[in-house]
């Protein structure tokens, strides 16, 4: 495993951090493009899966189905702030399959607004609709009543429903089964690792949409509710959401915890996959920003609505910058 340098900080002209990681970047054909540090690093998928954990349900109809909106379709891949549009939408979701929501099986915790000083949502008590996967887990849900399944089990690994998703997840990422690396989720969902490549190519194929031979019209539902509807698959003050909104229409873009990055471009049918390895946010926002440079995909207009996520100067509580953080690497040509 080699990982690189790929953002330093430094406090005056000193050195004081490194965050460490690697990047792939891949097109629609699993040719590696371009890469810094180990482009094969095998490396958990965390939120970044929830689309392809969709992919059984929008596969077999469910949202027309259930009547979901497209609104409702970019909730299944969301990992949102809980504000009082996402858990109205949950609520609908929940609605449409006869459910309540002490069927989520996701759990309950303090929603992301929370952390991000949002003072325009409700105050709680909160419960599992405000989780941040709870558009997922109604979706699992809904995909249970649509065929009949247990609904207490949903989330064991033996589940028809998950058997289904590691099948669809294996496909799309074009890996065996048995290659990918299940763990539990802080959903208790199952979450797989795989090689960083492979998660890239997953985001070049669903940012391809209709051009899929196998996902197609999957991809293509998936890929237009989330870049259409940014706002339900994160939030206010989201990277995601500024990403997306920055790329106008082209850029697949969803985070996963502890330092996971995807983002996928449906004209070029190329996506980038980023982990860092110590899951520093911040650290991850400006190498995204990096990449999407170095790769030539920004123009000077997104060059500057970006240039807050580089987070270039670091500045202490009295306004005064104390320091800067840089990238460090430089995408290597694959081939």
């Amino acid at each position: 495993m080699t990982l690189v340098p790929l953002i330093e900080q430094t406090r005056g002209s000193t050195l004081e951090c490194q965050h460490f990681g690697s990047i792939a970047v891949v097109n629609t054909r699993g040719t590696l493009l371009a890469h810094a540090g180990d482009a094969h690093w095998l490396t958990f998928s965390r939120s970044t899966l929830k689309a392809f954990q969709a992919l059984p349900f929008v596969a077999s109809g469910g949202p027309q189905n259930f009547g979901f909106s497209q609104q409702q379709i970019a909730l299944l891949c969301a990992s949102h702030n809980g504000e009082d549009f996402h858990v109205e939408q949950v609520q609908d979701m929940l609605d449409k399959t006869g459910l309540t929501r002490k069927s989520l099986r996701c759990g309950c915790h303090a929603p992301i607004f929370t952390e991000l000083g949002i003072t325009t949502a409700s105050t709680g008590p909160y419960d599992e609709r405000h989780n941040n996967c709870s558009g997922k887990h109604a979706g699992f849900l809904a995909y249970c009543v649509q065929h009949g399944l247990p609904l207490e089990s949903y989330l064991d690994p033996q589940h028809p429903l998950q058997t289904a998703i590691v099948r669809d997840v294996a496909r799309v990422a074009q890996l065996p089964e048995r290659a990918l690396q299940m763990g539990i989720d802080g959903c208790s969902a199952p979450n797989y690792a795989m090689p960083l490549a492979n998660l890239a190519l997953s985001y070049a194929r669903l940012a391809s949409g209709k051009a899929d031979p196998e996902f197609g019209e999957s991809f293509f539902q998936l890929g237009e509710a989330i870049t259409g509807h940014p706002e339900m698959g994160s939030g206010t003050g989201r990277n995601d959401l500024a990403f997306m909104r920055a790329g106008r229409g082209d850029w697949v873009s969803k985070i996963g915890a502890d330092g996971v990055q995807v983002l996928g471009s449906k004209s070029r049918g190329e996506a980038i996959a980023i982990k860092i390895i110590d899951g520093n946010k911040v650290a991850l926002h400006a190498a995204t920003v990096e990449v999407l440079d170095q790769l030539g995909w920004l123009d000077d207009a997104q060059r500057e609505e970006l240039r807050p996520w580089r987070a270039e100067a670091i500045i202490n509580a009295n306004g005064v910058q104390v320091g800067s953080r840089k990238a460090a690497f430089r995408l290597q040509a694959s081939g």
